[in-house]
């Protein structure tokens, strides 16, 4: 009896000091992944049972979650919802620790609660047979909440679990709620999809765990309560569920293209009971689209319903999820347009055609009737140009379109139509379709072809392997903008109505294509077009049309160019000028000598910057003393894209980001003599400045971020525009004749107070009042870049 004893507290003794030991591995841990997945053999040789099993709760309380491995290196994880119809569900839901004989003894289960139930189809699915079960609670040992569940299965020597294993457990159950709650605070991670909102203090802690609480007792769904009860909105519902899973936020996007390639043996109802479908192939993959990013990453049914294909996820709400299944499978007009279209193309083997096969083949009327679909898709959808990009082989030839500045995938068309495809758009604009070899422009009247008021200006570009780019701009016939809304912060907006009100010289809009130029001038004109003043244009295309100007289009076909029209219209007794681009010597030199002999000559220039322009056009041969005497000012500019006014999300700004913008601010300030004297009082005058403009009632500096909802992309939509205005002073003339360097150049405008494009972009930045919110990352994007090119700095 006494050497039973003795066994029965040696037995005991080791049990706690091997659960002392993994207690402090547990302590060690890194995350609690590691404790469910490492430690997991060696609990359950010290529990003497065959399975070891630890739930997290998630989901703001509604289920619990456990990952296992699955052959060598895949890991799975399994969710039970809190509830009676599970063992681990019930004891989440009553927080006691249950202790089972015979988990298939019925009245063993009722015995416990009347409505508890084992999950037999676990077993059946696993040909594992469960029969003693240990579970507990795991506990926040600060507020008693529940963070999960402990699990022990099936003795080795068959018996009930003992009363020391239960004391142990329990002891384990304490360990792992600390262990929690620091690997939490640790990794910032949150417990929930929803946590975020709680962290962020978009709800109270106790909001949140009634919303929760209701959700399960109703059924109604935490993402409801939360919008309907609490006023959130789906995009910070979405911005939570981004931090909880690590995976960046898809809103629903409504003129989004279905990618019909992917989802060809995918059915409706496959994709509302699994809640995923992919929804782009993009450089980083197949995009899929998942309520549940972590459950479909680790059930791998993606990865084998698109085979040999690199899978990126992105989380989006329910309700965002449901509209984006609608938008798919749902028949409307023009998403059942473009899907017959493109079924109606055949995609046979692609044969060497001929010429003429290709005519007919680009006289098909499904392809006649998608390209039509797709020009009026990107007016419709506001987007400034078509890429038409064929790929070699069998690849599909993609086409994108640029909206705000960015390229975004619209369809692929098969690899067999690629030629055919560009041979149509040839015939439209009138272009040689035999010629493949050499760049060729055109222009498309699309009101030839559709009821629609827009111009296309065409470029085709040969590339590798014998095929074609085409990129088609949209020139929508449109009025100018007041040059009141042209988004010049007051200071620039002054001077430039200065500078234009002169009655000669010659005034620059610099910046590369895309970037507004065209738009800037018109504005200007109509600031400056009374009836008492006569105005000639020459553009190539004319974009912007406007009563009171005379305006004739480039063709050089019939000798019509910029140089010969500049010399035209000196006998055509004018006041203003404009000339659509100089980019050489002759059509420069003319401006110069017009601008000398009493007009004001207005025209654009392919330059970076402001001071870079004067030293670009004193390169190309200007005499430094006439360009001087004419010069009335340069101005650059640059669109960046706006933040969505709709979801953008305000956030109070810290002190290193306030002093990281001050150096970028201030980065070209060492040029000017003030600065270099006594930097330190000049940073703190530039700040005192934006606190007395832009600051709040206590100084500080409020600035938005990108969230992204169904009306913008990824959470910008529209542009704005980026200024740097350079005058033609009496120290800037002087260093023209000088021949001054770049930076010569700059310094003296600096001290002028010219603000670079950097420096008009982060005021813009800062005056959220005055609706020019660019986005702090997007300043950063044109810090990189020096200045932003015709993507935009968002």
């Amino acid at each position: 009896m006494n050497t039973s004893v003795s066994s029965a507290v040696t037995h005991r003794l080791a049990f706690f000091k091997g659960l002392q030991t993994l207690t402090n591995r547990i302590h060690a841990s890194k995350d609690t992944d590691e404790i469910m997945l490492e430690l997991a053999p060696e609990l359950c040789s010290l529990f003497e049972a065959e399975r070891f099993t630890i739930y997290a709760l998630e989901e703001g309380g509604a289920s619990i979650v456990t990952r296992v491995k699955t052959g060598l290196s895949g890991v799975q994880s399994i969710r039970l919802p809190i509830g009676e119809n599970s063992i681990a569900g019930f004891v989440a839901l009553s927080g006691q620790l249950v202790n089972i004989r015979d988990v298939y003894d019925d009245e063993e289960l009722r015995r416990i609660s009347p409505h508890l139930a084992l999950r037999r189809e676990v077993d059946a699915s696993t040909g594992f047979h469960s029969r003693q079960m240990l579970v507990a609670p795991i506990r926040d040992p600060d507020t008693g909440s529940l963070l999960g569940v402990v699990q022990l299965i099936n003795t080795l020597n068959r018996e009930p679990f003992s009363k020391m294993t239960e004391e142990g457990l329990m002891g384990l159950a304490q360990t792992l709620g600390v262990a929690f709650l620091r690997h939490n605070r640790q990794a910032g991670r949150l417990r929930s999809r929803f946590e975020a909102l709680v962290v962020d203090g978009r709800i109270t802690a106790e909001e949140f765990a009634d919303a929760t609480r209701e959700a399960r007792e109703s059924g109604a769904g935490t993402e409801n309560l939360l919008i309907e009860q609490l006023g959130l909105s789906h995009a910070e519902l979405g911005a939570a569920a981004s931090r909880y899973f690590g995976v960046p936020y898809q809103p629903f996007v409504a003129n989004h293209v279905k990618p019909m390639d992917l989802l060809r043996n995918i059915k409706r109802e496959f994709v509302e009971r699994s809640l995923w479908l992919p929804w782009e192939e993009n450089p980083e993959g197949v995009v899929i689209l998942c309520v549940d990013p972590e459950q479909v990453r680790s059930s791998g049914v993606a990865q084998n319903v698109l085979p040999k294909k690199r899978l990126t996820y992105r989380v989006t709400t329910q309700r965002d999820f449901e509209l984006t299944v609608e938008q798919f499978f749902g028949v409307t007009l023009d998403d059942a347009s473009v899907s017959d279209l493109l079924s109606g193309l055949d995609d046979h083997e692609e044969d060497a055609l001929s010429l003429r096969d290709e005519v007919n083949a680009a006289a098909d009327n499904e392809l006649v009737k998608l390209v039509n679909k797709i020009i009026i898709d990107a007016y419709r959808q506001g987007a400034s140009d078509i890429h038409i990009e064929p790929r070699p082989g069998k690849e599909k030839t993609q086409i994108r379109f640029r909206k705000d500045g960015s390229l975004v995938p619209y369809i692929e068309i098969p690899a067999s139509y690629r030629n055919p495809l560009v041979t149509r758009i040839k015939i439209m604009c009138d272009l040689d379709i035999s010629e493949r070899r050499k760049p060729q422009d055109g222009k498309i009247r699309f009101r030839k072809f559709a009821p629609v008021d827009l111009e296309l200006r065409v470029a085709t570009l040969p590339t590798q392997g014998g095929m074609e780019d085409v990129v088609m701009r949209l020139l929508a016939h449109s009025e100018p903008i007041p040059i009141d809304q042209l988004g010049l912060l007051p200071f620039n907006l002054e001077r430039l109505k200065s500078a234009i009100a002169k009655p000669y010289g010659i005034f620059f809009v610099c910046g590369p294509t895309g970037s507004g130029k065209t738009t800037t001038l018109h504005s200007i004109l109509s600031y400056i077009n009374t009836p008492d003043t006569k105005i000639w244009t020459v553009e190539d295309p004319v974009e912007i049309t406007q009563k009171g100007l005379r305006q004739v289009q480039v063709n050089r076909k019939a000798g019509i160019d910029f140089a010969t029209m500049m010399r035209a219209f000196l006998r055509a007794d004018p006041d203003v000028i404009m000339v659509g681009e100089m980019r050489d010597h002759e059509t420069v030199s003319v401006g110069i000598e017009a601008s000398l002999t009493g007009h004001l000559v207005f025209s654009t220039l392919h330059t970076n910057s402001a001071p870079e322009s004067v030293v670009r056009l004193l390169d190309m041969g200007m005499d430094p003393f006439n360009f001087a005497d004419a010069l009335l000012g340069v101005l650059a500019q640059r669109l960046a894209k706006r933040l969505c006014l709709k979801c953008r999300v305000p956030y109070r700004v810290g002190e290193d980001e306030l002093a990281s913008l001050l150096d970028e601010y201030c980065e070209d300030m060492h040029l000017t003599p003030d600065f270099a004297a006594d930097p330190k009082t000049a940073r703190e005058r530039v700040l005192g400045r934006w606190r007395e403009a832009f600051g709040d009632k206590d100084g500080g500096f409020r600035l938005y971020r990108a969230v992204g909802c169904e009306h913008c992309n990824q959470g910008y939509k529209g542009r704005v525009g980026l200024h740097e205005l350079m005058l033609g002073s009496d120290a800037i003339k002087r260093q023209i004749q000088s021949r001054g360097r770049v930076d010569q150049i700059l310094g003296q405008a600096l001290a002028e107070g010219m603000r670079t494009l950097r420096q008009d972009g982060i005021e813009k930045v800062l005056a959220r009042h005055h609706r020019h919110e660019a986005g702090a990352q997007g300043l950063r994007a044109l810090s990189a870049a020096g200045a932003a090119d015709r993507r935009g700095a968002g």
